[in-house]
């Protein structure tokens, strides 16, 4: 039996009903982003920002089929007032943020991937620092009730499974990629990364209609 928060997301699933015009102009800022780095040739900060994308549609992926597995309720969901919802943890706007997401966390990197922050690799510290800030604020859209928890084990009083398990993987293979010494390595683990999930949403949503 699904949560009422599941049910309520389960309700809204790729509803084209739910579009709101506000979906334009945030798409055309997620393209400005890119074409700016584009612009400088910035290629490091594309393939960074292609990587959290596909990486964040990989663990919604996962976690919708956690609802479809359990019949219970996801991980986490988004029953919230929405323009579409792609999966049930998933909105078109959580979309676009985590589109660009990965730009933005570079910004920060010292040019030296050998350099210490606080005594650590800085890729390690910016990830941990980045992946805290990341569950705060779903702790805010948590309260809010805009992003729900329903298991005890991934909730506000247990921070830590949030942030290792979820979002510092998730940064961590967005430095990686930056790292990444040559465009065609690049090219190769994103390329590989967005074919899982094409096949993985033809399979389990296209064919199967698990999620």
């Amino acid at each position: 039996m699904p949560t009422e928060s599941a049910a309520a997301a389960l309700s809204i699933l790729r509803d084209a009903s739910q579009f709101q015009w506000y979906v334009i102009p945030l798409f055309a800022m997620v393209v400005l982003f890119y074409f700016l780095e584009v612009e400088k040739k910035n290629w490091n900060a594309i393939f960074a920002g292609l990587a959290l994308w596909g990486t964040d549609w990989f663990f919604e992926i996962l976690n919708a089929l956690v609802f479809h597995f359990t019949q219970k309720a996801p991980l986490w969901g988004a029953p919230g007032d929405t323009a579409y919802l792609l999966l049930i943890g998933l909105n078109i706007e959580i979309s676009m943020m985590f589109a660009i997401a990965g730009i933005a966390f570079t910004k920060v990197l010292p040019r030296d991937k050998k350099a210490k922050l606080l005594g650590l690799p800085n890729r390690l510290v910016c990830a941990i620092g980045f992946a805290a800030f990341c569950v705060f604020v779903e702790i805010l859209l948590n309260l809010a009730g805009a992003l729900t928890w329903d298991y005890p084990f991934w909730c506000a009083r247990a921070p830590w499974l949030i942030i290792f398990a979820a979002y510092f993987p998730l940064i961590r293979v967005t430095y990686w990629v930056y790292d990444l010494e040559t465009l065609r390595a690049k090219t190769l683990a994103v390329g590989c990364l967005y074919a899982v999930n094409v096949l993985a949403l033809l399979v389990f949503a296209g064919i199967l209609g698990w999620i």
